[in-house]
């Protein structure tokens, strides 16, 4: 949360160091570092979150380390029901003659949320942004 927040102040901020500050390379370099401070705060809310996965993950506790597989696979049987099994089941069953009423549908665009934070993907663009600033060889 304090990430978007900052985020959404580095513009505006921006604006008002380049308004106020007669010298330009003072205001770039004070504006560099107010975005590279965003970056830096977005950087480690995602290796704590990482954190807080590695000890759920390591967890013996069913409670713990349970609901994310539970997720995982619900996330998964739902998608491999919607784009596997349900188009060759009734594919199959109206090539065999059987009338067949409409097959329930699953509404994935409500699970892929879940299963692309659960992998990670959603902050995978502020991991790559953060680590292209960072200079090759450190």
């Amino acid at each position: 949360m304090l990430t978007g927040i900052l985020s959404a102040l580095v513009g505006p901020v921006t604006d008002i160091i380049s308004k106020t500050i007669p010298d330009k390379d003072a205001a770039a370099k004070m504006a560099h570092e107010i975005a590279t401070l965003a970056d830096q705060q977005a950087h480690q809310q995602v290796l704590a979150q990482l954190k807080v996965n590695a000890a759920e993950a390591a967890s013996g506790s069913l409670f713990k380390g349970g609901w994310r597989p539970c997720c995982g696979w619900v996330c998964s049987i739902a998608l491999a029901y919607t784009y596997i099994l349900q188009p060759f089941l009734t594919f199959a069953l109206l090539a065999a003659g059987v009338d067949l009423p409409p097959l329930p549908t699953l509404a994935t665009y409500e699970l892929l949320p879940i299963l692309l934070g659960m992998l990670g993907l959603g902050s995978m663009r502020t991991f790559e942004r953060y680590s292209n600033k960072i200079p090759k060889g450190k």
